[in-house]
């Protein structure tokens, strides 16, 4: 493994979105997109910009960042969504509190801007996160940034390839006894494109539908 962060990007037609969002990053840091089977061209702009690309064709969140983690090189990972509606200058504060030891998971809390979070989006975020914190996991919110370590991501065994990829993970880092660090993160209105999960209700149902049948699943309930 080699010295530094990795940031993992899940794709999914971010074509438009990409050129800004990797102009943000941290100078310096590994990107790795992976194209979760765009019809867009994203793998062409992320390759052309710089960006190492993997391609993961089974659709889903979870199945994009697991592969990721799979084909990453440091022993640090970020995770973020491509979609430039979360501000990266919050990775380097992030990193350097797992790097310092006492933190196992940094996550981030979106803020979010005027226009970036829809009511139904954030009504839905708002019930899975109050019942984590019932459950022991000191979060508020289930938001698609976080830094870790690569290898105990991967031993965790998130088995979810959806939607509910971001909730087990807490689930499991909680019952674990993973120590998590919450840091805000301001939340935008996107690049580009329109949102897989937020960007409709129908979207976020199946999301919050999801991450409800990991909550009542054996063991974590």
């Amino acid at each position: 493994m080699i010295a530094g962060v990795e940031i993992i990007l899940p794709c999914l037609d971010e074509a438009d979105a990409l050129p800004a969002v990797l102009a943000e990053l941290p100078p310096g840091w590994s990107v790795l997109v992976v194209d979760n089977g765009s019809t867009d061209g994203t793998a062409a702009v992320a390759a052309a910009h710089g960006a190492r690309v993997v391609v993961e064709p089974r659709r889903g969140y979870g199945a994009a960042v697991h592969t990721g983690l799979l084909a990453a090189r440091s022993e640090l990972v970020a995770v973020l969504d491509g979609d430039g509606s979360l501000d990266p200058a919050v990775l380097g504060p992030m990193a350097d509190a797992v790097r310092a030891g006492g933190v196992d998971l940094a996550v981030g809390r979106r803020v979010p801007r005027a226009g970036a979070w829809p009511w139904h989006a954030r009504v839905g975020n708002a019930l899975i996160a109050a019942l984590l914190r019932t459950r022991g996991v000191p979060v508020h919110d289930i938001a698609p940034i976080r830094v870790g370590r690569r290898q105990d991501l991967i031993d965790l065994g998130v088995a979810d390839r959806g939607f509910g990829y971001p909730l087990e993970l807490l689930l499991r880092a909680g019952a674990a006894g993973w120590r998590l660090h919450e840091v805000d993160v301001a939340y935008r209105p996107r690049a580009g494109g329109r949102s897989k999960v937020s960007g409709s209700v129908r979207g976020t149902v199946r999301a919050v539908r999801d991450m409800g049948r990991l909550l009542a699943a054996p063991g974590f309930s």
